[in-house]
């Protein structure tokens, strides 16, 4: 088989010629295209269900919430296994799918499935998808340098300007925000007061509830000109919570004010983020999505940047703290930079030894040809260039310059005998 092979390939030149050019503009055209990251990708397919019950102890989250969502998320299709963690407040999912499933088309399964499971769950708690983003999705981490706002007030910058601005950018899943305050207001009763008034915390949280409302009501006309008419109830300051009537005794109306302090603050945290032990920073870690080309969601990202800095408070900026793409530059750049030095390091070594330029130039002309050829398989099987593929390729060098020189050698050898056979025969008929 490989002698017709080679038989054919001596009676069709220009055919072979054709091919293997084709297949390097190929090559070089699949280059371009091939996805750059700096690791590969070698997390699990897996579906996030985060579900939140503040002020819940672990163990009953598991019971009312974990158990029942892991029995019955067990069901689904092409599942290998799922897992459930509890902890205080909080219930994570990880429904493990197998590796050729499509993850858009796993999520849908899992949202069919939490749409009956949700009846089974405590009133008020909503199971919802994490975002369809990998292990290692991760690509940016930023902090906003504002040393003229408060951690409030960057909390409140990052929440409703940076996060849906860079929402946007193609590519990113999500901005997941650290740091900072969350403001909120806050109400701290005094129990000695509930107990005297004879009312309990239900009655002041269902006071709250039913006062920060707004309603519709219906048109009417007047003087040929329509009126729409609606009510205004949500709370806007700390003076209308307070306000606010629980109970009337007398007719003395008992108000949020006459049971406890009400005031505007920071939502209790369970850590700090600081950044180079200069003080605390707000800022965001930009998720991406799968199958994303790592280098192109960051470039994009950047660029989505400085665009939102232009509305940036005086004296604010961003600081990146984390930046995949220069770790995929410097990692990429550093394989390249091998594989440059081993090929020309390759073509001398055969040069030298082989002292035929014509032997030396086939082999050399195999290494281009292949490596842009290997780019063409790794598109084929969604592989992105990275420090394992690229070293991969590095070693395989080796393999295709000793295939190069073992059969150029044999041929070489060959035609010397050969050509010593008709030098000898040659002689004979002189003689």
């Amino acid at each position: 088989m490989v002698h017709r092979i080679v038989a054919w390939s001596l009676r069709n030149r220009f055919i072979v010629l054709v091919i293997t050019a084709s297949l390097f503009a190929w090559g070089i055209f699949a280059v371009k295209k091939n996805p750059i990251d700096a690791i590969p990708d070698l997390s699990e397919n897996q579906v996030i269900v985060f579900t939140e019950w503040m002020g819940r102890a672990p163990q009953l989250i598991e019971d009312q919430v974990t158990y029942p969502l892991v029995t019955n998320l067990q069901g689904l299709p092409r599942v290998k296994y799922v897992r459930g963690s509890s902890m205080f407040g909080m219930s994570f999912i990880y429904i493990i799918f197998n590796d050729d499933v499509d993850i858009y088309w796993a999520r849908e399964r899992v949202l069919e499935r939490l749409s009956t499971v949700s009846r089974t769950l405590p009133a008020g708690i909503t199971p919802q998808l994490g975002p369809d983003g990998s292990g290692v999705g991760h690509i940016l981490w930023y902090t906003l340098d504002a040393p003229d706002m408060d951690l409030g007030e960057q909390r409140a910058l990052q929440d409703w300007y940076v996060k849906f601005a860079l929402q946007n950018v193609e590519g990113v899943s999500e901005i997941a925000s650290f740091g900072g305050f969350q403001k909120q207001y806050q109400v701290t009763v005094d129990p000695n007061k509930l107990l005297y008034y004879r009312l309990s915390v239900t009655d002041v949280i269902s006071a709250i509830r039913s006062n920060n409302n707004e309603s519709g009501g219906r048109k009417f006309e007047m003087s040929d000109m329509g009126y729409i008419i609606k009510t205004s109830g949500y709370l806007k300051s700390v003076a209308e919570i307070e306000n606010i009537a629980i109970k009337t005794q007398n007719s003395i109306p008992i108000r949020i004010a006459d049971v406890g302090a009400v005031q505007m603050t920071g939502e209790p945290r369970l850590g700090i983020f600081d950044q180079d032990g200069e003080g605390e920073r707000v800022g965001g870690i930009v998720v991406m999505r799968y199958g994303e080309n790592t280098n192109v969601v960051i470039d994009k990202v950047k660029a989505k940047m400085k665009e939102v800095s232009k509305g940036f408070p005086e004296g604010a900026k961003f600081d990146i703290i984390y930046d995949r793409g220069t770790l995929i530059k410097e990692s990429v750049d550093s394989v390249r930079q091998t594989l440059i030095e081993e090929m020309i390091v390759v073509s001398l070594v055969v040069i030298i030894f082989l002292f035929h330029w014509r032997s030396a130039l086939s082999i050399i002309i195999q290494i281009p040809i292949t490596l842009a050829i290997s780019f063409i398989l790794l598109n084929a099987f969604g592989i992105s260039s990275n420090i394992m593929s690229l070293t991969g390729i590095a070693l395989a060098i080796g393999v295709i310059v000793d295939n190069g020189i073992v059969m150029s050698e044999n041929a070489y050898k060959h035609l010397s005998e050969k050509y010593s056979y008709w030098q000898e025969q040659q002689k004979n008929k002189k003689s």
